[in-house]
């Protein structure tokens, strides 16, 4: 028997909205400013539909402009949705160009939904003979489904798909046919769309009338069969819930003609489709669509080689002797440089004449650009100027290259190493420049000594105080560097630092530099290996030509990089963010993760057995609770227990699966409904932190150094603060037993011990001083218990009256409402009404009314600029904060309380950390700053230390800043870090 013939139906909208809200936290922004979220998602759908599936035929239904038969008969039908996203409307054109140049139809019929034509479609396929797949993530399809149509569904929160048939939505919904999902929204609703059902029937009640009368007209021919309540509740609302049956009901009768030929599946436009994803900057994508594709054309845009002759104009000083002059790294053709070096003559030098690199023709870079508006103008002059790399392979011409850059004011460098983590790096050579269009390469020998022997003549020009080193994350390079001895000193100018304040919200940009030079190319790092010490186990393979253009070109990028974002600091008024607080935090980072932390594998084993022993105590208890066994770490199952076997509520939330959503929110809103929610959270909780830390510590522990050394990531948080990775020392819980007994195994060598130092309430402060509220800050200058003194001033009793569970409710209020928590939100935190919360926030800014007028001031000048500033001028752009959207913009206005206050907190940790380390080091003191988190500092002491320790961090701490109340810090010493903290 034959295949039939498989067509796929897209539901457009239901699929650009999931993809841009699946984005809404981190939005892809390209060098234009432009948020191409909504059409990345639904391309990377699309193209995973066509790798999976591979459809025979194909088509798109989008909902046309104006309103439908629905609207005619029903104004308010979908009236209470949202207003579209600005970014969906600006998106839409694009996608459609998208689909057009894949070769895929646009269904639109004028006065029809999408819905509707998918269902005509679908009808007319089955009766040719197709098997059609109705992909959407919406419920009202599953009216649709029939033998030979099903749902093709996104599964939430993940790449994956389910396929829908008629017995998979039966079992859904509860129900023996799938035209019953009529009758169940006829009688339910839909908030979505506004369907009205009839009101007091939730899914449960619908589900089990639709049980006992199979369908609607049975149900209102026989109301007197009904129980009082729900009898009163359907008799009174028949025309409703008539009237939600039609709007309900997906239309199959469509005027659209289903022509085979139409929808079939032929080759896609492939120049066009790259033409598009050029502009919007999809590089990732233009790579992955020629590549899965072999009528796909060669790009034009690659690097062409540039042969530049010693005496030529341009070619700088006198050319070392025996050097060796470079081609760019690939030819028109896509050789290699050996290839080209053999099919072209070096005596026929060509030259092509380029722009100077700083003239008025370069592009102005405006706030909120990502980094390739940075790095394209500038890698379009490598590729058209004329320039000189060389390699460094004789004693006279690095000795001449020493003396030449040892007394440079400036230099930028470049290394390429063998291995995935800095410590434990093998140097492959390093790339030199400190004149545009110039640049020299070291290689290094393989055997390390004579590699350590060869660099050790390189210390005066890294050891040199007076000059500037510029590179592309240089706590990485120092690291490497620091594996043969040689240290870095003076003033850095980081590439990726700098990119990361003048914009910081461009996380999947990071590695701009060597990515931007490969993308640029339509390459990817697992073509060309080597991206700043990350794929970098081939690279020993490349030929030393090979190997140092690419270094030579990073190198040379980097000096020119430098006077773009030099200036674009300046214009920003960051001057002081960056020369004196995260330049100098490179060093205190590099230094913190050399140093690492010990730590105690017998107290790890003895914490493995008794959390082991306390989960599977736990899971007992929760299966007593409950009733039966069942798998605690399955949603699914957990889901069922709880609400259909307990019916710890009587409606439950679900997920766009239809699945029971059980959260970590959700649950924690659920705590009271049940005991047996709180064990299933801690049994989470326990698992996790066994995962996480007990099981993978062991594994990370460096061979060297016998320690853990965990990442520092200074570019990576729109807030500005660190986070850290490999493992993650942020995430461990403070106060519960089982973070104490990770803390626990944390530790220090003979004679040693730790010391932790805490920012006291610092995010408070911060909003005392932002706001100047006089309230606030008197509690703190009298040093008061800051959430009793706001119990005391809210419920207006003497601070000593203040109960236990009032200083509970102000802390909660202290800590929720600066950040815009809803009354919802701190009822639900509280566990109180939603009345007495309202009236605790009233009370709450009577108290504090400075606060409050910050919040809005807050809010209206993002609106006013589209960003919010820090105390030391960090920015965070904030596009949305004009949205029409109420739940884009809402989420931007939280954010535009949240980041100053955040942001600040980052800058005086920051700030505490480098004035710290700078006065250890000038007391030449032992003690190693090994860890942060969040507001807290961790040190390895020598006892001997101690005291002279505690006072100069305290002093560093709370006078990293002058504000309108004082900073406090707090000490604790113990031998681990559960005992100092």
């Amino acid at each position: 028997m034959s295949t039939p013939n498989r067509l796929f139906l897209l539901d457009a909208y239901a699929l650009i909205y999931r993809s841009y809200y699946a984005f809404i936290k981190n939005p892809r922004i390209n060098s234009k400013g432009e948020n191409t979220s909504a059409i990345f998602g639904f391309i990377n759908t699309l193209e995973d539909l066509l790798k999976r599936e591979n459809p025979s035929h194909l088509a798109v239904a989008f909902d046309p402009p104006g309103p439908t038969f629905r609207h005619t008969a029903f104004e308010a039908y979908k009236a209470q949705r949202e207003k579209t996203p600005e970014t969906i409307i600006w998106s839409i054109p694009y996608i459609k160009e998208i689909i057009k140049a894949y070769k895929i139809p646009i269904l639109e019929v004028e006065g029809f939904e999408a819905d509707d034509v998918i269902g005509t479609l679908s009808l007319k396929a089955e009766k040719e003979g197709f098997e059609t797949y109705m992909m959407t993530p919406d419920k009202d399809f599953g009216q649709l489904v029939s033998e030979h149509s099903f749902i093709y569904r996104p599964r939430y929160g993940s790449s994956e798909f389910e396929v829908m048939g008629i017995e998979e939505v039966n079992k859904k919904f509860g129900l023996d046919h799938p035209c019953q999902i009529i009758d169940l929204l006829s009688l339910m609703g839909d908030a979505s769309d506004n369907i009205p059902g009839c009101p007091g029937i939730g899914i449960v009640t619908a589900q089990k009338l639709i049980a006992e009368f199979g369908d609607v007209d049975t149900l209102l021919n026989n109301t007197e069969k009904l129980k009082a309540s729900v009898k009163e509740k359907v008799e009174n609302n028949k025309e409703q819930i008539l009237f939600s049956r039609f709007l309900a009901t997906i239309k199959r009768d469509v005027p659209i003609d289903f022509v085979e030929e139409e929808l079939r599946m032929v080759p896609r436009d492939e120049k066009k489709i790259m033409s598009i994803f050029e502009k919007l900057e999809f590089r990732a994508l233009m790579k992955k669509i020629s590549a899965s594709n072999s009528y796909a054309e060669p790009e034009k845009n690659n690097f062409v080689p540039i042969f530049v002759e010693a005496s030529q104009p341009g070619a700088g000083k006198k050319n070392p002797a025996g050097s060796h002059l470079q081609t760019s790294l690939w030819d028109e053709q896509g050789n290699t440089i050996d290839a080209a070096l053999q099919s072209r003559p070096k005596e026929k030098a060509e030259q092509i004449a380029g722009n100077d690199l700083f003239s008025e023709d370069l592009p102005a870079i405006n706030p909120g650009e990502p980094s390739t508006a940075f790095s394209e103008p500038i890698l379009k002059r490598l590729k058209t100027e004329p320039h000189s790399y060389y390699i460094l392979d004789n004693e006279n011409d690095i000795q001449e290259f020493i003396e030449e850059f040892s007394n440079s004011d400036f230099f930028a460098f470049s290394t390429k190493s063998q291995g995935t983590e800095a410590l434990n790096a093998h140097l492959l050579g390093i790339a030199f420049a400190k004149e545009k269009n110039k640049a020299y390469y070291l290689p290094c020998p393989q055997n390390q000594k004579k590699c350590r022997d060869l660099l050790h003549a390189l210390k005066p020009l890294f050891e040199n105080k007076g000059s500037v080193k510029i590179g592309y994350d240089l706590k990485n390079e120092i690291l490497l560097l620091g594996n043969y001895d040689l240290k870095l000193a003076g003033p850095l100018f980081d590439i990726l630092i700098a990119h990361y304040i003048i914009q910081p919200e461009l996380r999947h940009n990071l590695n701009f530099l060597a990515k931007s030079y490969l993308n640029y190319q339509g390459l990817t790092e697992q073509d060309l290996p080597g991206a700043n010490g990350k794929n970098q186990n081939g690279l020993q393979n490349l030929s030393v030509d090979v190997l140092s253009e690419y270094a030579n070109e990073q190198a040379d990028l980097c000096l020119q990089l430098r006077t773009v974002l030099e200036a674009e600091i300046k214009k920003e008024g960051i001057d002081n963010l960056y020369y004196e607080i995260e330049a100098p935090l490179i060093y205190v980072l590099a230094d913190m993760e050399k140093s690492g932390v010990y730590i105690d594998i017998e107290a790890l084993k003895s914490s493995s057995l008794l959390l082991s022993e306390k989960l599977n105590g736990i899971e007992q208890e929760i299966y007593e609770l409950a009733g039966t066994s069942f798998n605690i770490n399955s949603a699914k199952q957990v889901g069922e227990v709880l609400f259909e076997h307990l019916h710890i509520v009587e409606k439950a939330k679900r997920t766009k699966t239809g699945q029971y959503s059980t959260s970590e929110e959700i649950l924690e809103t659920l705590r009271s409904k049940h005991p047996i929610v709180g064990k299933i959270l801690e049994h989470r909780g326990l698992k996790k932190l066994l995962s996480t830390y007990i099981d993978a510590l062991p594994l990370l522990i460096n061979p060297k150094t016998g320690k853990i050394h965990t990442s520092f990531n200074q570019a990576v948080t729109a807030t500005g603060r660190l986070s850290s990775s490999n493992p993650n020392l942020q995430n461990i819980p403070i106060r519960d037993e089982q973070g104490k007994e990770i803390r626990k195994v944390f530790s220090t060598g003979p004679g040693e011990l730790f010391l932790s130092a805490d920012y006291s309430q610092i995010e408070l402060r911060i909003m005392a001083h932002l706001s100047g509220d006089e309230h606030m800050i008197e509690a703190f200058r009298l040093d008061q218990d800051i959430h009793a003194a706001t119990a005391a001033k809210i419920f207006k009793l003497p601070i000593e009256e203040v109960s236990q569970d009032m200083r509970r409710k102000a802390k909660t209020a202290n800590f929720g409402i600066i950040y815009g928590i809803s009354t919802f939100g701190l009822a639900e935190r509280m566990g109180v009404s939603r009345t007495e919360a309202r009236e605790l926030i009233e009370d709450y800014f009577e108290t504090y009314p400075k606060i409050k007028a910050y919040m809005d001031y807050s809010i209206q000048m993002a609106r006013e600029n589209k960003r919010v500033e820090t105390v030391f001028h960090r920015k965070r752009y904030l596009p949305d904060i004009q949205s029409r959207n109420a739940v884009v913009r809402s989420y931007a206005e939280r954010n535009a309380i949240n980041a100053p206050i955040q942001g600040t907190a980052a800058d005086l940790i920051k700030i505490a950390m480098v004035r710290i380390y700078k006065a250890l080091e000038s007391a030449q003191l032992k003690t190693k700053m090994i860890l942060q988190v969040h507001d807290e500092l961790n040190f390895i002491v020598p006892q001997e230390e101690l005291e002279q320790v505690k006072k100069l961090v305290v002093h560093e701490m709370e006078n990293a800043a002058q504000f309108d109340l004082p900073l406090k810090a707090e000490i604790g010493v113990g031998k681990n870090w559960l005992e100092a903290h």
